[in-house]
């Protein structure tokens, strides 16, 4: 199961990433409430934590406009607010549950545990960037209706690229997610893995999907021409 952590103290946020990926759950984290949003629309989450104190935009409306827009996977709630006025109006908002800080990780690993029995008929099968599908069950991918075929390797680092549509992955980010984090960062194996990926998914297109940020790292995105060297 993938976990976004929307939390914008770094101890907490950190805390929180660290003790669920000792239990063997992927998890991602960012600090700002409209990032957050953002990534939990196009990420293919599967549990979204979300803190209520947010800079920028406050977690109660991330919440409101992520269950306006649509989305419908399973929401934990970080509040400081004891309240029970506090607790009804995030549960009223679309929240499935909630911690109130301070909280011990044992609380909050059981509730994300409970969570994630939920039946999951809800998931997105699917990923989508422009005309570019990938098939999460099934592990295919099709561009306008053509299927491409991919190595497993190839396929890890476009899923990983889709998940974060919009967003400039680094090298060394893309190398911890697809090979391990004691894998060798200073191989050149993730611009490999791209350059395949580019001879199958843009080649033939005029749109290019697959974009190159210099010195930064890679990012898929329909409308990014001006950043690709």
């Amino acid at each position: 199961m993938r976990i976004l952590v929307i939390e914008d103290d770094p101890t907490v946020g950190r805390f929180i990433k660290r003790g669920l990926e000792e239990h063997r759950w992927s998890v991602d984290l960012v600090a700002g409430g409209d990032e957050g949003e953002q990534l939990a629309r196009s990420g293919g989450y599967d549990l979204i934590i979300l803190d209520m104190r947010l800079p920028g935009k406050p977690g109660i409306r991330v919440l409101n406009d992520l269950r306006a827009g649509g989305f419908e996977r399973p929401v934990l709630v970080l509040t400081a607010q004891d309240a029970i006025d506090a607790k009804v109006e995030t549960l009223r908002a679309g929240a499935d549950d909630y911690v109130t800080k301070p909280f011990a990780f044992e609380e909050l690993l059981a509730r994300v545990e409970a969570l994630s029995r939920r039946p999951r008929v809800l998931a997105s099968p699917a990923l989508k960037v422009s005309d570019l599908e990938l098939h999460l069950d099934t592990r295919e991918v099709r561009r306008k209706g053509t299927p491409i075929e991919l190595t497993p390797k190839e396929y890890t680092v476009l899923e990983y690229l889709m998940r974060h549509a919009g967003r400039v992955m680094s090298r060394t980010l893309i190398t911890e997610y697809a090979w391990g984090y004691h894998f060798d960062p200073g191989t050149n194996i993730v611009d490999v893995v791209i350059n395949h990926l580019r001879k199958k998914i843009d080649a033939t297109y005029s749109t290019k999907l697959i974009h190159t940020i210099r010195g930064v790292g890679y990012v898929i995105r329909a409308n990014g021409a001006a950043a690709k060297v």
